[in-house]
């Protein structure tokens, strides 16, 4: 059995499809109970649990060969971290308390950096969970490229990306969550011993550019990128209502200056196997559903 957090977001959902089509027994970990049928019909079993809840998550893992961690996102955090400490001892507690024979941890590239930045949280994550005495894979995926979903509505109304990623020919790591869910469901059957990281980004790194041109194939009119200047960021970000945008900053900084890569510029890094324009054009997709109704 394995125990799935995070099933209702798109990488819980790819890995918990790939372990369902593989004849896997998943348990979904769920919060609400209102999406449980869904997955009861999926052949899930089912287990509610909140991520602070530690007795709940323990009862929720108990049994499982396997758990997927996927720690709830904190894009605004307090200085030093507090949300991120807390959220870490209660998962330790739980994975002490149900003993799974192996867990495979959703982390992020850039956990293994030395600068503070948003993706310090992921560190801290690691280091937690490095201390467990039974087997810990951390997945490190690099930027999702699920998260220019915020960039189709200008892209189509405007014909203008705004980007934070810059120059606009820089390449970065990025991957479809899709391929982190499919990665994931094979990691979390294999045995290992120990910890160990695992890199993965996807077919070709990708650019500012590349993303204005997959937009603009999608939408069929071009598409330009607009550099956001790095002087405007924590007025932008404050205006959106960010209380503390130094570490979303410093994580932006990070790519741009190139302080946050896999090593050896993702020479070893598992390659995923879904394009950019695969990706762009489904966003482009769901944005019109969605607006349909």
């Amino acid at each position: 059995m394995y125990a799935i957090t995070g099933i209702t977001g798109k990488v819980g959902g790819a890995l918990a499809k790939a372990l369902i089509e593989a004849g896997e027994p998943v348990r979904a970990v769920l919060r609400d109970p209102a999406k449980a049928e869904i997955w009861r019909k999926r052949g899930c079993e089912i287990a509610f649990a909140e991520m602070g809840a530690a007795a709940q998550l323990a009862a929720a893992f108990k049994g499982a060969t396997g758990v997927f961690i996927l720690p709830p996102s904190e894009f605004d955090p307090a200085p030093g971290y507090p949300e991120a400490a807390k959220q870490n001892e209660v998962l330790t507690t739980a994975l002490l308390a149900a003993r799974p024979e192996r867990v495979v941890c959703l982390s992020t590239i850039g956990a293994d950096g030395e600068v503070d930045n948003l993706l310090s949280q992921r560190a801290m994550l690691e280091e937690a969970l490095g201390e467990l005495d039974f087997p810990v894979t951390f997945l490190r995926p690099g930027w999702f490229m699920e998260n220019a979903a915020w960039d189709v509505a200008p892209a189509r109304d405007e014909g203008v990306l705004h980007s934070f990623l810059q120059p606009a020919d820089k390449t970065f790591a990025m991957v479809a969550t899709q391929d982190i869910g499919r990665l994931a469901a094979d990691l979390i059957r294999e045995g290992w011993t120990g910890k160990r990281v695992v890199e993965l980004e996807g077919p070709s790194r990708v650019s500012p550019n590349d993303l204005a041109n997959a937009f603009a194939s999608a939408l069929g009119h071009p598409v330009r990128v607009e550099i956001v200047p790095r002087e405007s960021w924590e007025g932008l970000f404050r205006a959106q209502g960010t209380r503390n945008p130094q570490p979303r900053m410093r994580m932006l900084d990070g790519f741009n200056e190139g302080w946050i890569d896999f090593k050896d510029n993702g020479q070893n890094s598992v390659k995923g196997k879904t394009p950019l324009v695969e990706v762009i054009a489904a966003l482009v997709r769901q944005a019109a559903a969605t607006e349909a109704v």
